[in-house]
């Protein structure tokens, strides 16, 4: 009898001691709850206090362990709804901006909004430098006013987060740009209007050591989200989506930008779903699933006679569906510079217009584009594993530049064919061409 007693001792003390290490990782509001939990003497109470909690809501979901070095448990919780926000739809833009400043002022900080909350944001800038890191839980809806002249002071972006270091963005919510009332004035769908500049939905420009993950990113009135001049980036878990017609709507962009990983996210839009434009080096891309839209790319590069430059992109373990491209490089004719060193790796195509495609003489604009001989060098890309559907008869088309021909391309291991099991076609003009492996459709066919 005396041992079972100090057993049954031995095994409540256990117990109780689980509550001490989750506190530790929690937000304060969870922190509040454990530590009830942990007050009883019943590791029965402790294990109920557990089942009132979903499993969903619990911190090492929501959070990372730490931000900055430091446990989420010391940092000081910032509610939009303390500041003025009410959640119901109205305006809540000055009290998110009046939570940003005693965040960004604080020694470490979590801003939270809350869930099953609908707010609504006018143009807003979150920015920095602050004095240390923020992590901004959007667990609720976020949404853009669908009033076109609140922008008249800034119709390039809606939310836009500046000069921030050590920044996270998460929490399973929803970021709604509202865009039909831009896509219905755009040039693209009326060729009457003039062609006129959109709101991003959500811009990063600037920041350093940057997390944004497991969001839903929706109707964007124009490019989803930008990463502009970023260092150290990781984006993951989004889901983003808009009417495959809806015009320019980018699922991410990004431009200057260095050290970015994006990763397992559905990107499903009416323009490229990943496009990565000059200035930007060491990307990463990762187990994206891609459609509607027009595929992956990288460019345009070298609009307006520029001089661009990409380099070490990898793109791999992606899947697209029905997507006008698959995997693109394009670049205007009159432009400079080098793309080089680039992979795409593991990709599945699913009925895809224009799978492989690397176009030097793109041009997106009413008029024809004047013949220069001018162009971004393409060199040092590599297509290997892909495989899958066109709904082209010409799969692969390196159509590049007669004065900069496309340099060190190579296809190792393809077989895309036209649906219905036809065999597709290559059209390989300007490029230098080394093939491994089984290669279907072929260059040296063409």
């Amino acid at each position: 009898m005396f041992l079972q007693t100090r057993f049954l001792t031995g095994l409540i003390a256990f117990l109780l001691s689980f509550p001490c290490y989750f506190c530790s990782h929690a937000s304060p509001h969870y922190n509040v709850h454990l530590g009830k939990a942990s007050g009883h003497n019943s590791p029965r109470t402790f294990i109920n206090a557990i089942k009132t909690r979903e499993l969903e809501n619990w911190p090492w979901r929501k959070f990372g362990s730490k931000v900055g070095g430091r446990s989420l448990a010391s940092l000081k919780t910032i509610n939009v709804n303390d500041y003025g926000a009410k959640g119901d739809g109205s305006d809540a833009t000055e009290a998110f901006k009046k939570a940003w400043e005693a965040a960004c002022s604080s020694e470490g900080s979590v801003l939270v909004v809350p869930k099953n909350k609908n707010y609504l944001l006018k143009p807003i800038t979150f920015q920095g430098p602050c004095k240390s890191g923020i992590t901004v839980q959007i667990y609720g809806t976020v949404q853009a006013s669908a009033d076109r002249s609140a922008y008249s002071s800034d119709i390039a972006h809606w939310i836009l987060f500046e000069n921030v270091q050590n920044l996270v963005v998460q929490g399973g919510g929803v970021i709604n740009g509202n865009g039909k009332t831009w896509w219905e004035n755009s040039c693209k769908v009326n060729d009457e209007l003039p062609c006129k500049e959109a709101p991003t939905a959500l811009t990063f420009y600037n920041c350093k050591n940057l997390v944004v993950k497991n969001l839903k990113i929706q109707n964007a009135q124009q490019i989803h989200v930008s990463f502009e001049n970023c260092v150290g980036v990781q984006a993951s878990g989004l889901t983003i989506i808009a009417p495959g017609n809806s015009p320019n709507t980018d699922g991410i962009h990004v431009a200057g930008t260095q050290n970015i990983q994006i990763s397992n996210s559905v990107i499903g839009t009416g323009d490229d779903c990943i496009s990565i434009a000059s200035g930007s080096q060491k990307v990463q891309v990762t187990g994206v699933t891609c459609g509607p839209g027009h595929g992956i790319s990288i460019g345009s590069l070298g609009s307006g006679d520029t001089e661009s430059h990409i380099s070490d992109v990898t793109v791999s373990d992606a899947t697209l569906s029905g997507t006008t491209n698959g995997v693109r490089i394009k670049t205007w004719q009159g432009g400079s510079g080098i793309a080089s060193n680039i992979k795409f790796q593991n990709i599945v195509m699913h009925n895809v217009d224009n799978p492989i495609i690397i176009d030097q003489k793109y041009c997106d604009q009413a008029k024809p584009c004047k013949s220069q001989s001018s162009a971004v060098l393409v060199q040092n890309v590599l297509y290997q594993n892909i495989k899958g559907t066109s709904s082209s008869n010409e799969a692969i088309q390196l159509n590049c530049s007669d004065d900069f021909p496309c340099e060190g391309i190579v296809l190792q291991d393809i077989n895309i064919q036209v649906g219905g099991g036809k065999a597709a076609k290559a059209v390989c003009n300007n490029a230098r061409v080394t093939q491994k492996g089984d290669v279907s459709p072929n260059c040296m066919e063409a």
